[in-house]
């Protein structure tokens, strides 16, 4: 029997690559986004549903779920692909910025695990594959709220896992770093061009901009494809494995935070990553 996939946040980026992969592979995919209009090439695919699921509603969770198990009969995994960065200071972004950043990256991943729990503990199996990012793993100056998120978004699942596991029921987290072809990048220009931010900062985020550029030229050929490779192997590789890294370019400020000491990781983040103020 065909498995199916449901994945969320699939008009561009890792889910729609993901929706393309699975359905090459012969799975059923429902993609799902806030805009389906947006999903139009994804339709014509094989066994591929384009539907309505955006986080922050919960009517179209519940009938985006059901429209996947009417057409397919079952989900067997589950991918929480949709979000956003906040990026800016945290005294610049006013308290319903910050709700919102939590309702997509945090809260939304949650009632789709809440909408979807039912029915993978009735067929005693379901894998919840959760992207979150290597900012889930370390601090960066000027994405404090989107940091705050995906440390959440770990430790949720994480916990997770430990609960789900006699339930047949698996959680993995998928890391990626920077993808430049995605459209992560361009709603966080826009959210931080909307914020107001007091002009103490000003030589603060120059600084960071440089920082931010420095990454930006020290990082690999990353795409869209490669994640969805690596969101792909959680799905099928048999494993109780809990977390995967997705790109290259997070690899060293990953290994340095799970392989050093605090004083070491301290050390050498505030070294390549505090900002150097005029």
């Amino acid at each position: 029997m065909k498995k199916t996939v449901l994945i969320t946040g699939c008009s561009s980026g890792f889910g729609a690559a993901a929706a393309r992969l699975f359905a090459a592979e012969g799975w059923n995919v429902v993609a799902t986004m806030r805009c389906p209009d947006a999903g139009s090439d994804l339709q014509d695919l094989p066994d591929v549903l384009v539907t309505r699921l955006d986080v922050q509603d919960r009517d179209s969770i519940d009938r985006a779920v059901g429209a996947a198990i009417e057409r397919f009969g079952r989900i067997d995994v589950v991918v929480n692909n949709a979000g956003y960065g906040l990026f800016g200071v945290f005294e610049g972004t006013t308290r319903e910025k910050v709700a919102d950043q939590f309702e997509v990256n945090v809260f939304g991943v949650m009632d789709v695990i809440r909408a979807t729990l039912p029915h993978f503990r009735e067929n005693r199996s379901g894998l919840y594959i959760n992207v979150s990012s290597g900012a889930g793993v370390f601090g960066l100056p000027m994405i404090s709220l989107y940091n705050a998120s995906k440390f959440a978004l770990e430790g949720f699942s994480e916990s997770l896992s430990y609960e789900l596991a006699a339930l047949g029921i698996g959680v993995k987290i998928v890391e990626p770093g920077g993808v430049l072809e995605t459209k992560f990048g361009e709603r966080s220009g826009q959210e931080f061009s909307a914020t107001t931010t007091p002009s103490d900062y000003d030589g603060f985020i120059a600084g960071a901009g440089e920082v931010f550029e420095g990454l930006r030229r020290s990082r690999g050929l990353a795409t869209s494809d490669a994640v969805a490779k690596v969101i792909f192997e959680a799905a099928t590789d048999g494993t109780d494995q809990l977390r995967y890294v997705a790109t290259d370019d997070i690899r060293p400020l990953i290994d340095k935070r799970r392989g050093s000491s605090e004083a070491e990781y301290m050390a050498f983040m505030r070294e390549r990553m505090t900002p150097k103020t005029r």
